[in-house]
Formats: C-alpha cells, structure tokens, sequence
C-alpha cells in the first residue's frame, strides 16, 4: 500500500496554519536582520565606526541572547498553556517589535535596529518550544520525520526568502529603508492571520507552576533532560549543529566581499545556496529513513559536514588564487561571480554543506521528540535551545578570537570542519547506537535493497520477544535497521569472537549465549539477561534455530524462546528473513564467486512481520510454522 506523501499534511489543517506560522516567523527574522548585515557590510560608516566583521559576529549573538536568558521560561509557557493561543500572543509580540524596527529604519537610528535584533530573538525563544512541541502532538509517529523534514524545508527556504529579499530591500535607493520597515511589518501580520488558523492544541501539564527564577529553572531543565542519556546528547548533537551553522554563517558577509570579491549579491547567492542544501537534506530524510525516525543519518550528515567543510577551505585558497588578477577594489555581481574559476566549487562545498547539515538535524529534532517524556517535551525543547544559545554564542565568541588573532576565513572553516569530526567520534563514542544505525542504513541502502511487510506490527514502544529464522552473519544488521527502536539481539557467544562483527555487536548490547554443555554459567546469565531487558520494556530478538542454517531450510526451534515467555510474560512477533540465502556472510557451500554474481550487487531483500502471539499460546513448533508460512519459499 503506497504511503502518503509528506507534502500532504501541507493540505491539513492540523499542519497548514503551524506551518505558515513559522514559515513567516523564519521568513521575517531574516528579512530583517539580512537587511542590517548588508546595511553594516556595504554601507557601515553611515551607520556606526565598529569593524563590519566585529558587527556582523555580535548581531548573531545578540538574537540568541534572549535564548539564554529565557529558554527556561519559554518552556514552562509551552507546556502549561493551550498553544494555538499563545503563538497568537507571540504573534502580537512580533508585530510590536517590527514597529520598533520600523521605526529604526525610518529614523536611522542603529540602537533601535538592534533593540529589534533583541526582540526577534525573544519572539523565537518563545516559539521554539511550541514550534516542535506541536508536531508530536498532531501527528502520528510514522509522521514525525517527514513533518519534520516539511517543516526544517520551510524554515530554510523562509530564511532564504527573507535574506533574498532584506539584501535586495534595503539597498534599492532612494526608498530602500522605507521598503524594508514595510515588508517587516506586512509579514507580521501575515503571520498572526496565520495563527488564527492554528487548532486546539492541548497543553499537556496545565497544572505547571512557573518559576521565574530562569538561572534555576535552565539548571534544572538540563538536569531533567540528562536524565535520558540518548536526549541529551541528541540535544547536544543539535546544539553542536548550530555552533557549526553559526560560525560559518556569520563569516558570509566578509567572505563574500573581501574573498570572493563580490557585491552583496555574491552574500545572497551563498546564502542561497546554503539554504536550497539545508531544504533539500531535510525533504530526502523522508525518503533516506523508510518513513521512521532513522538515527543512522545522523553520522552520515556529520561526515559530510567534515568532508565539504575541508574541502571549502581548499577551495577558497584556489579561488583566493585566481581573484587576484581582478582588479583592486572591485566587487563582482553574482552572475559575474559564476564566471570565475573555482567559484562552482565553493558553490558545491556550500550545497553539501546544508544538504549534510539536513540530514544530520532533521533526525535528531524527530529522535527527541519521539523519546522524550511528553509531559516535559517543550521544557525538553527550551533545554536544548538554552545549549544552542550556548554554543551559538561560543561561536560568536571564538569567531571574534580567531579573527582577531589573525586568523583568515578560510581557516575559520578548516578549524570548524575538523572540529566537528572531533565531536562527533566523541558523541558516537558516547551513543553507539548512532554509529549502530549508520552501519545498518548503510548495509539495507547501498549493498541491498531491503523490502519490510508490516514492520509496523514491531511495537513501537513496551517489551517484546522477537523470533525470526538465522540465514546469515548480518541478520541482525537487517532486523535491526527495520527495527523503530534498538534491540537487544541474543546471539551466539563465538560471533562476539570476530574481528568487525564482534565490535558491532557488543556495541549494540547484544546478549551472548552458550549452550549449555559448553558453558552452563554463561547461558543461564544470558536467560537473566534478557528478563531483565524485557522487564525494562525492551525488545529482544532471538534466533530460536540456535544456529546459522546450512541448507537454506529452517532447523526446528529450540526451548529457549519456552522458557524466556515462562519467565517474562511478553507477546512474541514472528519475523522472517527472505533472500539472504547464498549472501557471503551465509553458510552456502557453493562456489562464492558464482555466488556474487549471481546475486549481483543491489540484491533485493525482505523481512515480513507476523501478528504478535500472546505468551500463553506460545510453543516452539508453533512459532516455527509461523515465521515458515512468512518466508514462504523465498530463500
């Protein structure tokens, strides 16, 4: 059955209004404050005597300020109060701070300008938490990676629009800031009309009592988030996401004149470029997961980000290189920039750069989401926009450092690109289960074409047995990347003995088994062990065969699965493996070579899931006709 698109919930009231919202929200922040940057690039001595590059890092820092001081707060709002309510409210706050800004434009006056910097910075302090607190709301699980790939995708082309249109705005002469103050204020609007579309969204803990004491309430929202290991480094995963956007982002400005030689179109175009990558990354999420929150895109991304990061940094030497034959103090427009040799490349590294950044955020926002406590989910979301204002303002911070030790942009990049490989060895380190995920997306998305039937019958949530027929060395790897969730695979001890398998494996938790002759301690630990995982809501899959099968045929099934339901009163799901037989990591005889072209690279798989069987029912005979009558005579 064809699934629907994620464009769909564009046409759904329960989506459409939120997302027009915050469309327009992105859309007028950056209209905004786009505008201010070029202004203080091309045009700085009429309007203050600070260095542009000093400028065009502070203005970034002072709109996350607020996310410090009022993250904690913001949070506590979301969760307590109805939400389509409040995005109205701070839809009114918006329109009242564009009319301070409004009236900076029209009066020249720098210190309104940046009061309205501040304020923006406070309207999205105060809509972030409703913003991804919403989603999980109104939409199914299954949902949650392509609502948030829809929404990150509008956000950016919102952040484009806007930056297109501020940078073109407010240089149009004589009118310019006048035109400026106009479309600020006429977006606003749009989005509170928007908001007004909004449905009844539940507040979750009405009963909350706010604290205002945001040092204390900050402290303890991070707390309470640590609490969950794999939310908390996604938090920081995240935040560590917009300390790299931010420092490279913030160089864009300076980089495009004094490297690329261009006008403020040569800014534009790189802005747009970085956001058509963010958008598109986030959109083929949907698609690169199978519709499921899909963590083994977050390594993916992180590669990406460190690869074309590096690469920007060559790249800009070459270009550096054959600018210097232009002209002294000449600015190209884009189109003349596009002539330039080396300049496509930037573009390219520029591309990949937002489309890995898509698939490493999109991700991470659903995996929070999904399992995060519900009652805490928006308070959750202030906690890690409190670290992404950390990390943003580091920085701002160590961007204004390096640039005034003499560092050059370009190397700004480098640092920043080898930075990111640091931290993410170091959170993979921390949550193998990223690193788990990549090397099964890997697997089921370049070596094979993997085909589930009802995976949705795997629940979702709550403990469980799985059962399924042992074809080959990378069975796990398969169920596991078809799998909503981790799952404790109980394996035979001597895998755990292989060189690459073994690592993977004990990575994952997997619990090691012995028969019992061999080592009687050893197997009586791993039924101990699977009770307590399952006692701890957890799935555990077992292959009940007890080894790899050498015919292609399934063996009978062993008492095991017997006494683990005798102990741990679980449904059990009957999943079979179909067309792994002849892979290389399985135990066929026949000649490996005919074997590889014969599957051909490519080769198609599947794993159909059976209806749950209930503990009483269960029997080894039974199960094995089950999972027998899945396979069906697809080896």
């Amino acid at each position: 059955m064809s699934q629907p698109n994620q464009f769909s919930l564009l046409k759904q009231r329960r989506f459409a209004p939120f997302f027009w919202t915050q469309f327009l929200g992105a859309f007028n922040d950056n209209l905004f404050k786009t505008a201010l940057v070029v202004i203080i690039t091309f045009d700085a001595l009429s309007w203050t005597t600070m260095s542009p590059s000093l400028v065009t890092n502070l203005i970034p820092g002072l709109f996350i300020l607020p996310y410090v001081l009022f993250s904690a707060t913001a949070g506590q709002l979301a969760d307590k109060f109805e939400k389509s309510g409040l995005t109205r409210f701070i839809k009114w706050l918006e329109l009242a701070i564009m009319g301070v800004a409004a009236l900076g434009w029209i009066t020249h006056h720098l210190w309104l300008l940046i009061a309205g910097v501040v304020g923006m910075g406070i309207h999205s302090t105060l809509f972030g938490p409703v913003k991804y607190a919403y989603l999980p709301q109104q939409l199914n699980k299954e949902e949650l990676i392509g609502g948030n790939g829809v929404t990150e995708m509008g956000t950016f082309v919102g952040i484009l629009m806007g930056e297109v249109l501020g940078a073109v705005l407010v240089v149009q002469q004589p009118h310019g800031l006048m035109l400026e103050a106009a479309a600020t204020m006429l977006v606003a609007v749009l989005g509170l009309l928007a908001a007004y579309r909004i449905p009844v969204s539940p507040a979750p803990a009405p009963e909350l009592k706010i604290s205002w004491n945001f040092v204390g309430e900050s402290i303890r929202n991070i707390n309470f988030s640590r609490k969950n290991r794999t939310v908390f480094l996604s938090m920081l995963g995240n935040s560590w996401f917009w300390f790299y956007g931010a420092l490279v982002l913030a160089q864009f400005p300076v980089y495009a004149k004094d490297y690329l030689h261009g006008d403020h179109g040569a800014f534009v175009l790189l802005l747009t470029i970085f956001s058509l990558g963010v958008g598109s990354g986030s959109l083929l999420c949907e698609r690169l997961s199978g519709r499921k929150v899909e963590i083994g895109l977050v390594p993916f991304g992180s590669i990406g980000l460190t690869v074309f990061g590096i690469d920007l940094y060559f790249a800009s030497l070459a270009y550096a290189g054959s600018a210097g034959a232009l002209a002294a103090g000449l600015h190209l427009d884009a189109f003349a920039l596009l002539a330039q040799h080396g300049m496509w490349r930037i573009l390219f590294d520029v591309l990949m750069i937002g489309m890995f950044g898509g698939f490493f955020i999109v991700p991470l926002f659903a995996l929070i989401q999904l399992r995060c406590d519900p009652a805490h989910i928006s308070r959750t979301i202030a906690g890690m926009n409190i670290l992404n204002a950390l990390f943003m303002v580091a920085a701002a911070g160590l961007a204004i450092v390096l640039l005034g030790q003499g560092f050059t942009i370009p190397q700004l990049f480098l640092i920043t690109a080898l930075l990111n490989a640091v931290v993410a060895i170091y959170i993979f380190s921390l949550v193998p289960e990223f690193l788990m995920r990549f090397l099964a997306w890997l697997l089921i998305h370049t070596i094979h074409r993997v085909h589930t039937v009802d995976a949705e019958r795997i629940p979702a949530e709550g403990p469980a047995v799985l059962v399924c027929n042992h074809v080959s060395y990378v069975d796990a790897i398969v169920i596991g990347a078809a799998a909503p969730r981790p799952i404790r695979f109980v394996m035979d001890h001597r895998i755990f003995k292989l060189p690459l398998l073994g690592w993977i494996f004990r990575t994952a938790r997997a619990i090691p088994i012995a028969p019992a002759k061999e080592d009687p301690w050893l197997m009586e630990k791993a039924y101990i062990d699977i009770a307590q995982a399952l006692h701890e809501g957890e799935l555990v899959c077992i292959f009940p065969e007890g080894q790899l099968t050498r015919t292609g045929e399934i063996n009978d099934f062993k008492g095991g699965i017997a006494k683990i339901i005798e102990r741990s009163k679980v449904p059990v799901i009957p999943m079979a493996l179909r067309g792994l037989w002849g892979h290389l990591l399985s135990r066929n005889h026949e000649n490996v070579f005919g074997r590889v072209f014969r599957k051909g690279w490519r080769s198609r798989l599947s794993l159909a899931v059976g209806a749950p069987v209930a503990p009483q029912d269960v029997s080894p005979d039974d199960l094995k006709q089950r999972v027998a009558a899945l396979r069906g005579d697809w080896k």
